[in-house]
């Protein structure tokens, strides 16, 4: 595992607010404040410790800030939210002599306010759109018409997922509700076709604080709180996202006390399919605010051998009870947590990436790559080897019942797939066992192994391998640094990724660690970043949908 942040100017020197990964040919596209979206090649060179960006092209169409990208399942289209409503759908066109291919097939009017989260449905036939103005659409895309529109939301809608199956939508709001939709076949007495509507099924907001012995308010009855953050959340985002399987639904921005008496922490509440009506699981530990989940598009074979297996898997065994491994990313405003189902503890933890918000992230189709996006302008790439994530499970093996809505470009994976379980995985749990007996024979100051290092002056950025951390050109202690004289910012140029950003930079970089989870000694809250079981009674086991 390599990565850091690329020193490029994605888009110029604005914000990026989004992006997301073409399904087949592993594209990556980045929307910003600058109203352009940017496809970007990438590259993973052995003897080079970051990923490189080469800049394909630039769609321009949009008039405000994109906030939100998605390919659809197939790739052949592409839908972009903007501020001022701006819904857009691209097709991609091979006959045309640009050299994208990319056009603007239709655009969807219905928001009238800003438009900050977008996902398709399985089959990529529709489409659901979240908005500033408190509603959420569901759209048919053939058409361009909107079939649905749910306005149960009392302030802005900042997030909207998907379920793979079908059966389900959800939705998270600034007024502190995560809403659950199911649909509902009904047939119109006039043409006697089915339509399907989806309403409301379940209202996520508050859940009962437990009691501790020798609370004061002990007899009083159980008091409830809240279990996400309010309008005053330090982002415009609260991505959600459903489980490939449809097994169980991620919900970040969440707030947790232990117990009546204790201040909130941040976490990311897990609800099962079987129960839609309260979480079942939280993943706890985040300094910051959780504003973004995402799923790695494969399934994963469970680790087997003692070498591969990790020491809280038996916990989560328990309770994730499915005949693979999913793993994902969590993001908070300034980290970026990798789990999967098998273990307690995260995979890795990366900190100090950037110097604002983390607006996105995005996984590759391949599992090659994952993305984050930062409100700094910048992105960070984080390449993985091959089988250090774990085995990829072969089509054939993956369940008839998930098989059955799982999108087509798997079929277009089964090449990787193959080829990726012929080598002998390395797992990051056997890189952590090799990096906690290393470590056993060095001194806290000489252990660097688990640094990423970021260069300003260099594109891409270094690892640093030496025993020495290099000095941070341009970093103050919370001041605003004045930019050096000998600097200029280049001229804007048709190659994005030629330029060098050298603006001043306001906020203290901390220096970017990855740290892996069975090296508890280098992170403190590494406890509390375990799973935690607020439902005991196994509702996560696998069932048929």
């Amino acid at each position: 595992m390599k990565g850091g942040t690329l020193q490029i100017a994605w888009h110029g020197s604005d914000p990026v607010l989004t992006l997301d990964f073409h399904s087949t040919s592993g594209l990556l596209a980045t929307g910003g404040a600058d109203h352009d979206i940017k496809l970007w090649s990438l590259h993973s060179d052995e003897t080079k410790s970051l990923p490189s960006a080469t800049f394909v092209s630039s769609l321009s169409y949009h008039t405000a800030a994109v906030n939100v990208l998605r390919f659809s399942p197939s790739g052949d289209q592409l839908a972009s939210g903007s501020d001022g409503g701006e819904l857009l759908i691209w097709r991609y066109n091979e006959s045309l002599e640009t050299a994208n291919g990319w056009k603007v097939l239709k655009a969807l009017r219905f928001h009238h306010k800003d438009v900050l989260d977008l996902e398709w449905s399985s089959d990529g036939a529709s489409l659901i759109s979240g908005s500033v103005d408190n509603s959420v659409i569901i759209w048919d895309v053939t058409k361009g018409i909107p079939l649905q529109v749910l306005e149960d939301h009392l302030h802005y809608v900042q997030g909207v997922a998907w379920d793979p199956a079908g059966q389900f939508i959800a939705s998270i709001s600034g007024d502190r509700t995560c809403r659950i939709y199911s649909n509902r076949p009904q047939t119109s007495k006039v043409k006697m076709q089915e339509k399907t509507l989806f309403s409301c099924q379940n209202v996520v907001v508050k859940e009962e604080a437990h009691k501790q012995d020798g609370d004061a308010s002990a007899g009083k009855g159980m008091s409830k709180y809240h279990l996400f953050h309010d309008e005053t959340l330090p982002s415009f985002f609260r991505r959600l996202a459903w489980s490939p399987d449809g097994s169980f639904l991620l919900v970040p921005s969440g707030i947790h006390k232990f117990s009546a008496g204790s201040a909130s922490s941040n976490t990311t509440y897990i609800l099962s399919r079987r129960d839609l009506s309260r979480p079942a699981l939280q993943l706890p530990g985040a300094s910051k605010p959780v504003i973004a989940v995402r799923f790695c598009p494969l399934l994963f074979t469970l680790r087997t051998s003692p070498g591969q297996k990790h020491e809280h898997d038996a916990t989560c065994s328990d309770v994730f009870k499915l005949p693979y491994r999913l793993v994902f990313a969590v993001a908070s405003l300034n980290s970026l947590f990798i789990y999967d189902t098998q273990s307690a503890c995260p995979l890795a933890i990366f900190a100090g990436l950037h110097y604002a918000a983390i607006t996105d992230i995005a996984w590759s189709w391949d599992a090659k790559f994952l993305g984050v996006s930062s409100q700094d302008g910048f992105c960070t790439l984080i390449a993985f080897d091959d089988g250090e994530l774990g085995s990829p499970m072969a089509l054939n093996d993956v369940p008839s019942h998930i098989a059955n809505y799982l999108p087509q470009t798997w079929l277009a994976r089964k090449t990787i797939i193959e080829k990726a379980t012929e080598k002998a995985p390395c797992s990051l749990n056997e890189k952590n066992s090799t990096m906690q007996a290393e470590s056993s024979t060095k001194t806290q100051a000489e252990d660097t192994s688990g640094l990423f290092i970021s260069e300003r002056q260099e594109m891409p950025l270094k690892q640093c391998e030496g025993t020495a951390l290099p000095p941070l050109p341009y970093v103050s202690q919370g001041l605003e640094t004045k930019q050096p004289d000998n600097l200029n910012v280049p001229e804007k140029a048709s190659d994005p990724s030629s330029q060098v950003s050298t603006r001043p930079l306001k906020l203290r970089r901390i220096i970017p660690t990855a740290i892996l989870a069975d090296t508890g000694n280098l992170l403190e809250s590494s406890p509390k970043s375990k799973l935690v079981v607020t439902d005991t009674e196994g509702i996560l086991s696998n069932t048929k949908i």
